[in-house]
């Protein structure tokens, strides 16, 4: 079956938002424009890495190209919940992060997780195969409103212990600063989170701004990756795909 890759090219919302209680929470991205919304699963540390590297990304672009962005804030302005119900398209393995000049718009990727191994080539790419995926374009200041209200999101979460600084369960905590003394704790399983070659450029400042292929110039319209998605939805959002399907993501 051919992959739906959903696009958003002027979302009006686009926020991280959990269903839980502190302690059992489950985190979501999801994008809205007007009537629809598109919800995808993912784990807490791909939304700090994701609110993380959006800071990075738009200090950089500043940095390179002059473009003005909006200062880093605490203040969130859309403190409303997800909208309901849920129903999440898949549960993202790869994030990909980029910047298009020509739109002037931060654009963030968010691709299905596979047993398969991903090839970098298909992030922010329109080909045939590949997983599901969900291409959001942001304005640097919505790109700065998300994190902040990640961040916010993010902190919402359990309180820290003040021994270790890890976060406090309901029914027990176990503390690495006092050998686990605490009885009745369970050590949660590890995540397997995989974090994209995309994401290493910004650690070298004459590697390409998280643009897959790290060749292209930023500043330059890239080769089948943001800047040519700009040209072929035109205004407006859709969901694109080589049968214009968007839809029936797995879950």
């Amino acid at each position: 079956m051919s992959r739906a890759i959903h696009v958003f090219r002027s979302p009006d919302r686009f926020v991280a938002g959990t269903v839980g209680q502190p302690g059992d929470r489950t985190f979501f991205l999801q994008a809205v424009h007007q009537a629809r919304v598109v919800s995808v699963m993912l784990e807490k540390q791909q939304v700090q890495i994701l609110a993380d590297r959006i800071g990075m990304l738009l200090e950089e672009i500043h940095r390179r190209f002059g473009t003005p962005i909006p200062p880093e804030t605490d203040s969130v302005d859309d403190l409303n919940p997800l909208v309901m119900p849920v129903d999440a398209e898949f549960q993202v393995g790869t994030m990909g992060l980029g910047w298009d000049a020509e739109s002037q718009a931060v654009v963030i990727e968010l691709l299905a997780v596979t047993d398969a191994e991903i090839d970098e080539s298909i992030v922010l790419d329109d080909t045939d195969e590949g997983p599901d995926a969900v291409r959001v374009f942001l304005t640097t200041v919505a790109a700065r409103d998300f994190a902040a209200r990640s961040s916010l999101v993010l902190s919402a979460g359990r309180p820290p212990c003040p021994i270790c600084g890890g976060p406090l369960d309901r029914d027990g905590h176990l503390c690495v600063r006092t050998n686990g003394y605490k009885r009745g704790a369970e050590l949660s399983k590890s995540l397997d989170f995989i974090d994209p070659e995309v994401f290493k450029s910004l650690a070298v400042q004459d590697e390409s701004l998280l643009l897959v292929d790290e060749e292209d110039d930023p500043g330059e319209e890239p080769s089948g990756e943001a800047g040519e998605a700009s040209e072929e939805g035109g205004a407006g959002d859709e969901e694109a795909g080589p049968d214009d399907e968007g839809s029936g993501g797995p879950r």
